[in-house]
């Protein structure tokens, strides 16, 4: 099926420089072009490909992706699970079940998907403005000067923009102009795989996000490609392995090793792929700025976190839709840009500050060895998983916010 590619800016306005081509990136594009802002999007791959697994796609950010085109393919490519439910890791005990479903897109006006980051990708790819994207040039540094920005290459090319914008991940190139801080290493590892639904049919009949939490890992699934594949990313203690890369391949022995003794159904999971990628986790902690006047960061690169809410590429995808229409709202001009990208930040960051925060948090909290403690949180998942709950995250209208302020 053929897609219409984004409109080209049809006015005049500010030439922005995206340095990254994942979800963020790409995001930002689309709804730049949207708002009729030309942009132009640097990538260091040299060929766009397929790589990752599953992602989970709240109503914060599905009702933004609907807004810009993307409701009828997601519809298609995309699972709608019914709940998600947490058990425990020995015995599958329930220990707590939040609705979805038509239950949560009636409340919060949009669905909740899962659905293959490849697929995601790609459909944000193909709606590009032609001509936009630049491939297998990696930036090497970013800055400002009286004039704009300028971007600096591997290749000893140079480019200037109005505005660069880093959607460049956690190790961003051009979030170092903002910030001299690293990366901070969780201690904790993920295994991430797709398996042919087939192959687990019992996860099949009733598609769910299920999560079994157990001493010190835990494992999560769903099915993704329409329920053609279950998606899974299992964590793990790190230990020696340092490794941060979507194509680093860990073992599946290994793998099946580290969940044994666990309860019969995450043993058929993590037994059944024929390979998977194994990465670090690592975050940031908040920064106290995400932009100047003539740079800005976006998604990982202005606020990585933890997998353990789920919400990376939620907060990416609102973060490129406020941003760009911060933009296509801003004065001609130096100090039009500028105001533009402080108003940004001003939305942005309390929300995210808090997702990161909370997601660190749940990485203790998911990985509890048995005892008072795990009792504890167990008594609280039995009565708080409320879909009514998660109005803060899931209800939040970030163009609406945007319209309020």
């Amino acid at each position: 099926m053929l897609h219409p590619k984004t409109r080209g800016p049809d006015r005049d306005g500010p030439h922005i420089a995206v340095v990254g081509a994942g979800i963020a990136g790409l995001t930002l594009a689309v709804a730049l072009a949207r708002a009729g802002l030309r942009c132009d999007v640097y990538e260091q791959t040299r060929r766009m490909r397929e790589v990752g697994a599953g992602v989970q796609i709240a109503p914060n950010a599905s009702r933004l992706l609907h807004r810009l085109g993307l409701g009828e393919r997601l519809r298609e490519l995309a699972v709608r699970p019914s709940a998600v439910e947490m058990r425990r890791w020995d015995d599958g005990a329930l220990l707590g079940r939040t609705a979805l479903g038509a239950e949560c897109e009636e409340l919060y006006g949009a669905p909740y998907y899962t659905v293959h980051r490849a697929d995601l990708h790609q459909q944000l790819l193909c709606r590009l403005a032609d001509g936009s994207l630049h491939i297998g040039l990696r930036c090497v540094g970013a800055e400002e000067d009286a004039d704009g920005a300028v971007l600096r290459f591997e290749d000893g090319s140079v480019r200037r923009a109005d505005l660069v914008v880093g959607a460049d991940g956690i190790h961003s190139v051009v979030r170092e102009a903002l910030a001299p801080d690293e990366p901070r290493f969780s201690g904790q590892s993920i295994y991430r795989g797709l398996v042919p639904s087939e192959r687990l049919p019992f996860l099949t009949a009733d598609p769910k996000v299920r999560l079994w939490l157990g001493p010190e890992q835990h494992l999560v699934c769903y099915p993704v490609s329409g329920g053609r594949l279950i998606s899974f990313g299992a964590t793990a203690p790190a230990g020696d392995w340092t490794a941060e890369s979507w194509t680093a391949d860990g073992r599946v022995a290994e793998l099946a090793l580290t969940y044994a003794g666990w309860n019969p159904d995450v043993r058929k999971i993590v037994e059944a792929p024929d390979a998977v990628g194994r990465w670090a986790l690592h975050d940031r902690d908040p920064i106290d700025r995400w932009t100047t006047g003539r740079i800005a960061l976006l998604g990982d690169a202005a606020h990585p976190m933890l997998p353990f809410m789920a919400q990376g590429a939620n907060q990416a995808v609102e973060d490129a839709v406020v941003l760009a229409g911060c933009l296509a709202g801003a004065e001609a001009g130096p100090d039009g840009l500028r105001a533009a990208l402080v108003r940004y930040e001003e939305l942005r960051r309390p929300r995210t500050d808090l997702i990161q925060r909370q997601s660190r948090a749940n990485s203790a909290k998911f990985h509890l060895s048995d005892g008072d403690g795990q009792r504890e949180r167990d008594a609280e998942l039995i009565g708080s998983q409320n879909l009514r709950e998660q109005e803060w995250l899931y209800g939040h209208d970030a163009e609406a916010a945007l319209a309020d302020a």
